[in-house]
């Protein structure tokens, strides 16, 4: 199975890649502006909230693995004050908090290496052992796209204000579901 490398990826990423025996993660594809590569979306108590890393601009079409993240603003804090705002009332921010915060005070050069540490953390946090190895060369289009008619229902804290917001980032489940996340997945 090869994944596209995704900042905190959506629920459905996470279902396919605890379901793969063996993950190959593509980093030598061209990088694409707008995509869930740097972005991802939470749920706020305004709606769907989404987050960017910034990324630094290059010249002409880039690999993925190269794509360095930039210092431009202040988006570590704007980024862990959104998650807080949106779910220190949640049933498990508390419990998961420390271990998010390192990812918003620490600094990263690559988003590529960014993604991973945060994608291995995940892991570990949901207690599951998965391979997984980068792509040396472009081996082809990545094995998963997002299908949000996939998703399957689960306890969110603003539903009652906008319904169920599927297919969004898997800290949203965490946050929501804690130990409980592995069942829906």
């Amino acid at each position: 199975m090869v994944l596209p490398s995704y900042y905190l990826a959506p629920v459905a990423y996470y279902r396919q890649l605890l379901h793969s025996a063996e993950v190959r993660i593509e980093v030598c594809d061209h990088y694409a502006k707008q995509t869930l590569r740097n972005r991802c979306w939470i749920d706020s108590p305004s709606g769907p909230l989404a987050l960017t890393v910034p990324v630094e601009k290059a010249e002409g079409k880039q690999m993925m693995r190269d794509v360095r993240i930039s210092d431009h603003g202040n988006w570590r804090h704007q980024h862990w004050q959104a998650l807080v705002s949106s779910y220190r009332q949640s049933p498990f921010f508390e419990f998961y908090a420390d271990d998010f915060a390192p990812f918003y005070s620490r600094r990263w050069t690559f988003l590529a290496d960014y993604n991973e540490e945060l994608m291995q953390l995940i892991c570990r946090l949901l207690e599951v052992e998965v391979t997984t190895e980068r792509t040396t060369a472009y081996s082809a289009s990545p094995d998963w796209q997002p299908d949000p008619t996939s998703a399957r229902p689960y306890y969110q804290m603003f539903a009652s204000r906008h319904g169920f917001l599927p297919d969004l980032s898997i800290v949203d489940l965490l946050f929501n579901m804690g130990n409980e996340s592995i069942l829906y997945l």
